[in-house]
């Protein structure tokens, strides 16, 4: 008899497709390269397999090209996450595209620290950039 997986192809896809809040904007007033860095340390979400809690910081680091997140919907945004089943890898990389789509930076990067669980830590780090982007 074959063995059953543990994790399945839906789990692996589970929370890319959900529907999120709009992530809102407001226009940059300054022309030189800044960054931003907004860290959001009480990140929680659920586990698409076992269903157990997640919780985290995430961390975003970018350097605004003409528009900046507005932070209210950029919170209202995370909270959404709160009662999804979202593997950590898919948190970081689904939430850098939105951030990516919505302000349109220079430059981003996402980083994932979850807390630990079962003795195991990961933090997992998402890049992108115009220049990248380009190719």
């Amino acid at each position: 008899m074959a063995k059953k997986p543990l994790y399945t192809d839906e789990h692996a896809r589970a929370g890319l497709d959900a529907k999120f809040p709009e992530i809102e904007c407001f226009p940059n007033q300054f022309k030189e390269d800044y960054t931003i860095e907004i860290s959001m340390p009480e990140f929680t979400s659920v586990c698409p397999r076992t269903g157990l809690p997640d919780h985290g910081t995430l961390t975003l680091t970018y350097i605004p090209d003409k528009l900046c997140l507005e932070l209210k919907s950029l919170k209202m945004y995370m909270l959404e996450y709160r009662n999804l089943g979202i593997f950590q890898e898919n948190i970081v990389n689904r939430f850098l595209r939105d951030v990516v789509s919505a302000a349109k930076p220079r430059s981003a990067t996402m980083v994932g620290d979850f807390m630990p669980r079962g003795g195991v830590h990961s933090r997992i780090t998402a890049s992108w950039s115009k220049k990248r982007a380009r190719r």
